[in-house]
């Protein structure tokens, strides 16, 4: 029997089309986006998960971090979203403060994102602490997507993107959570920028694909910023960054060109006219 694992099909991924690629050993591409004519093109090349992601703070609404975003942002760049994508699985990021406060308030948000955006599953930061609230969502029928490690929505009580879990105890705590999410029902976890092997043991160790951003190779399956792989957005590049285009520069020289063009009255020709 080949030991070739399957290549992606039409077929829409789900939750559970998700567990079976780990099984099979097939590695899960995930990307961002936050409006409907990128996330088209991120379905049609054969992307399993697009994440609207709270990034869009700094990469679409230029904010210094992620901590501002609203619910109606995501509410709004996730309905978008969804209008492009017919194949991949959708998953929202809740905000800062849309689930921490109390369970009822993350179950109406996480309601809201299925019913006014229609995505198909919820992503949360953080660990044992929102396990109750995991298992709420769960109940009632909302998929959840669990975020550990360097956690940008507590990057004030960090007070540095410096990698995570890095020392004994810290990396400890991070396995604790990732069991415990898997236990309160999560379907998948993301795992941000902590040490490879880290990484790859929890991996390893849980029955839920795990997909890492700066996690190393050793993950089911990966996720980057779209802006950030494209060159898009270019105020920093983590090392965790593969960029495959400068998408920047080729904006900028097309900018310049139609500049150069109108200015020399050379746009629009008689071609170009009615």
């Amino acid at each position: 029997m080949s030991s070739t694992p399957p290549e992606p099909t039409d077929r829409k991924v789900t939750t559970h089309a998700l567990r079976r690629m780990k099984e099979a050993g097939q590695k899960i591409a995930a990307l961002t986006a936050y409006d409907q004519v990128m996330a088209g093109l991120l379905d049609e090349a054969g992307v399993d998960v697009i994440l609207v992601g709270d990034s869009v703070a700094t990469v679409v609404q230029g904010l210094d971090t992620t901590v501002n975003v609203t619910m109606d942002h995501m509410l709004y760049h996730a309905s978008m979203v969804t209008r492009g994508v017919s194949r991949a699985l959708v998953v929202g990021d809740l905000p800062f403060m849309s689930y921490q406060v109390n369970t009822d308030t993350a179950l109406m948000n996480a309601g809201r994102m299925g019913k006014e955006a229609n995505v198909e599953a919820g992503k949360m930061e953080g660990g044992s602490s929102i396990c109750p609230t995991v298992e709420r969502l769960v109940e009632v029928g909302i998929p959840v997507m669990g975020h550990l490690g360097l956690t940008p929505q507590s990057i004030h009580k960090f007070g540095t993107y410096r990698v995570r879990a890095t020392e004994p105890e810290e990396a400890e705590e991070l396995r604790r959570d990732a069991l415990a999410l898997q236990e309160a029902g999560a379907f998948a976890l993301v795992l941000e920028k902590i040490p490879s092997g880290l990484g790859e043991e929890i991996a390893r160790s849980l029955e839920i694909p795990v997909i890492g951003i700066g996690a190393g190779g050793g993950c089911d399956g990966q996720i980057l910023v779209s802006h950030d792989m494209l060159g898009l957005y270019t105020r920093f590049h983590p090392r965790f960054v593969r960029r495959y285009a400068e998408v920047a520069d080729v904006m900028r020289g097309a900018f310049e060109g139609y500049v150069r063009d109108v200015r020399s009255d050379e746009f629009p020709s008689n071609d170009e006219s009615y």
